[in-house]
């Protein structure tokens, strides 16, 4: 892909994270796939902040295997979405404090949960897939995270 397609993917995935407060986050753990809906918060182009349930079903299977996969969209197959595997890291202490500021930063609604019996997690996309069938994007784009090639 050529600097300016790249910086094109790149420019479409930061304005659809900004753009979107939540995003479907899709696991696998011991009882089946199950997907979930969350608020989010990007700290940057590959890293996605959100809180789950204690006791819910999704971080069961977080703990169990702890990948997932995300999409983040309207829900319109002809607006621009975007999808991921991610891996996750639950986090507590003062990155927990981070993740709940960010998130309430972002999506102020976010604070009705954070009274509740919550954990804060990160997730570290690997790269993401961009698909925008008005441009022509399908297949969609590929943006790799920097961080994880050799």
């Amino acid at each position: 892909m050529t600097t300016a397609a790249a910086t094109e993917v790149e420019e479409l995935v930061r304005a659809t994270l900004a753009a979107h407060p939540s995003m479907y986050l899709a696991t696998a753990g011991s009882s089946g796939p199950w997907v979930n809906g969350v608020f989010f918060a990007e700290t940057d182009l590959f890293t996605l902040n959100l809180v789950l349930e204690q006791r819910g079903r999704t971080l069961t299977a977080i703990r169990e295997n702890p990948v997932v996969a995300v999409v983040v969209s309207t829900g319109s197959p002809q607006d621009p979405f975007l999808q991921a595997q991610a891996d996750v890291e639950v986090v507590s202490g003062a990155e927990d404090e981070e993740v709940r500021r960010v998130l309430v930063e972002k999506v102020p609604a976010a604070a009705a949960f954070l009274g509740a019996p919550i954990v804060a997690a990160r997730l570290g996309v690997r790269s993401w897939r961009a698909t925008d069938v008005p441009r022509g994007w399908l297949p969609g784009r590929q943006l790799p995270n920097p961080a994880l090639q050799p």
